[in-house]
């Protein structure tokens, strides 16, 4: 179906803004997300860094959740590219969330010497990729941004993921970005997409936003063929709720055989192992795959992945136990 979908797309020249179903697609985002306007990008790290790059004047400071992607998934383009200077936030409100006060803390006051560190941007992540997919409910998010604003900083959300809240919270996703600045959001994480991100925010950042990409050479010509895809991915947003299940199952079917898994909230099952890479290895010979993150073994349930697949795979990891 996608890929009829693309063969299919009206196309023209995204790179002069003439794209009909590019143009389609941003103005559906902007929509879904609660703002006024959004840009297409070929991938989430690039719409992360066009609004860190954006936002931030070089060396000033930004405040993220600690390991989120801002910060140790996109190889230092943050401070590399962007010119920022990251302040990772503890999670003492909960996985993957930082509190308030940790906010307010870190921001300091707007008033100093100028041989000081500016904080001038707080990043979010939601749902935060590894705290095993956690989710900020709304009220704290209004809390954070809140405070934020008190402090006179910006706020960009990395919604990469922030589908997967919406659908585990039964939310729109505009209700997860409510008084955010920018917000970047993926269409391949658990919507099937093969390439495509979007970023969003007002029309005037929007244009800014639009040289950025250009420049970090993300321009392309007929991106309809793509766009096209994205387009069919939100459609699928409600049936997120399938893959969730399917993560409750696998985490329930671990713990039945003495695995130390937490209570997934969304699609990410994260295990504690004695031995990570010996596990993993183990895993594979099985013919189960899964990667490595924060030192435990992450599974993740998605769409091509049925009931079945998820009982097979706790099958043969039984049977592969005795």
């Amino acid at each position: 179906m996608m890929r009829s979908a693309m063969a299919r797309a009206e196309v023209a020249d995204n790179v002069i803004d003439s794209d009909p179903t590019i143009r389609a697609l941003e103005e559906r985002a902007a929509e879904t997300l609660g703002t006024p306007a959004a840009l297409w990008t070929p991938s989430g790290t690039m719409a992360n860094l066009i609004a860190l790059s954006t936002h931030l004047r070089r060396g000033d400071r930004f405040l993220a959740p600690r390991d989120a992607h801002v910060l140790v998934n996109e190889l230092g383009s943050a401070a590399w590219l962007a010119g920022g200077m990251p302040e990772p936030l503890e999670h003492d409100a909960g996985p993957g969330r930082p509190s308030a006060g940790a906010v307010r803390a870190a921001a300091g006051t707007r008033e100093g010497p100028y041989y000081v560190l500016r904080t001038t941007l707080l990043c979010l992540e939601n749902t935060h990729n590894v705290a095993g997919g956690a989710i900020t409910p709304p009220h704290e998010h209004a809390q954070l941004v809140a405070t934020a604003r008190e402090a006179g900083l910006r706020v960009h959300l990395d919604g990469a993921r922030l589908w997967h809240a919406a659908a585990a919270l039964d939310l729109p996703p505009a209700a997860l970005t409510v008084g955010v600045d920018t917000v970047s959001a993926c269409f391949s994480k658990g919507l099937g997409a093969p390439v495509g991100s979007v970023l969003a925010g007002g029309e005037e950042f929007v244009e800014e936003a639009r040289r950025m990409r250009q420049m970090l050479g993300g321009g392309v010509r007929q991106g309809g063929v793509l766009a096209a895809a994205c387009l069919l991915a939100l459609d699928r947003v409600g049936e997120l709720g399938e893959d969730h299940a399917h993560a409750r199952t696998l985490a329930e079917g671990l713990r039945e055989y003495g695995w130390d898994v937490s209570e997934p909230q969304t699609n990410i099952v994260l295990a504690r192992v004695p031995d990570l890479l010996l596990t993993l290895d183990w895993l594979r010979g099985l013919g189960v795959l899964a990667l490595p993150m924060a030192g435990k073994v992450r599974f993740v349930t998605h769409r091509d992945l049925s009931a079945g697949d998820v009982e097979e795979a706790l099958r043969r990891i039984k049977a592969g136990s005795r």
